[in-house]
């Protein structure tokens, strides 16, 4: 293979294009760690943070690379790896953190910007661009900037919107149990920061096993409706179990059960979304579905913390199994009045 000319793709490639293939996001994340790691003030802080989260699509980047080099029949396998990648992250970084925290508060964001700087080197050196140039959509800059028109675009789209608000629903339940979880843990069994570190690790576990494993054994076999289907009712239950144990150990079988719900239905409804989309428009899809995805971290923790606070310290999880069941109802639907 011939060594790859930079300058070339810049200058003929569509400007959004290369920057979805070339790693700069994950170049901002490195940059905005480096920022935190020498902060020494509150404001320094928040200009580290903002630099990360303005350059932060690196799981949209992911998404949509993974949609444009697999096929139909292995994308839902592809995404699920990339949700088991994620899940291993989650187990690996607070420990590789904590650890590190020893030697200094700051070791941990440096060792964080070395990774991803790492990354972009891998980046740019070894992994291929996804799309080829005949592949590609020629968009103006103006338009990349332009986030509500494409994310209101989406909905536009007959064909994937029942499927958008599932997702969004199956999320803003997830949201609301990994903010409100640490509150409910102490209020409900008293656990530790300790204890409930533990039923993290665990859920990363769980989160690795179905997604990384599980998942990929099951796709060829019953296929991503009937998996996101199975997914949406196991997220229902899980959550209300997690919401009506009355023992500390019920937890563990709950949150079984919601990790094996979200590890299916997840990149399942994912790759159904996928499906339904041109290859050009990939990148834009994952791209706004993320951005409906990060409402759901706004709303779902505001939400939680409402109901906790003036309800009942269950009725977040309630609440979640509620979503869940909706989520469960719009799909069926939508899966029994649209084909790929």
């Amino acid at each position: 293979m011939p060594p790859r000319n930079y300058l070339q793709d810049l200058f003929s490639a569509p400007f959004p294009t290369v920057l979805a293939g070339d790693p700069f996001c994950l170049f901002g994340t490195s940059l905005g760690y480096l920022m935190l790691g020498l902060a020494n003030s509150l404001p320094l802080i928040f200009l580290a943070v903002l630099i990360d989260g303005l350059t932060g699509a690196n799981l949209t980047t992911a998404y949509a690379y993974i949609a444009d080099v697999t096929t139909s029949e292995n994308s839902a396998r592809g995404l699920g790896m990339v949700g088991a990648a994620f899940g291993l992250g989650l187990m690996a970084g607070p420990a590789l953190g904590g650890l590190l925290s020893k030697y200094g508060l700051y070791v941990p964001a440096f060792t964080a910007s070395a990774i991803a700087l790492g990354n972009v080197i891998f980046g740019f050196f070894v992994l291929p661009e996804s799309l080829s140039l005949e592949r590609r959509a020629l968009k103006p800059v103006s338009q990349m900037f332009n986030w509500w028109n494409q994310f209101a675009g989406l909905f536009r789209q007959l064909n994937i919107q029942k499927f958008l608000v599932a997702l969004f629903l199956l999320n803003l339940a997830f949201a609301g149990l990994q903010s409100n979880f640490p509150l409910y843990s102490n209020y409900r069994f008293h656990w530790t920061p300790t204890q409930t570190s533990y039923f993290y690790l665990y859920v990363g576990v769980c989160a690795v096993i179905v997604q990384g494993f599980l998942f990929g054994k099951l796709q060829p076999r019953f296929g991503e409706r009937n998996l996101a289907l199975f997914g949406l009712i196991c997220m229902a239950l899980g959550l209300l179990g997690m919401a009506l144990a009355r023992e500390a150990w019920m937890l563990y079988p709950a949150v079984t059960v919601v990790a094996l719900g979200t590890g299916m239905s997840i990149p399942s409804l994912t790759a159904l979304v996928s499906f339904r989309v041109s290859e050009s428009g990939q990148g834009r899809l994952m791209g706004g579905t993320q951005t409906l995805l990060s409402l759901t971290s706004i709303i779902g923790p505001s939400l939680a913390g409402v109901t906790f606070q003036w309800i009942a310290f269950s009725a977040p999880y309630f609440m979640g199994s509620l979503f869940s069941i909706c989520a469960l109802i719009i799909a069926y639907f939508a899966l029994r009045r649209n084909s790929p």
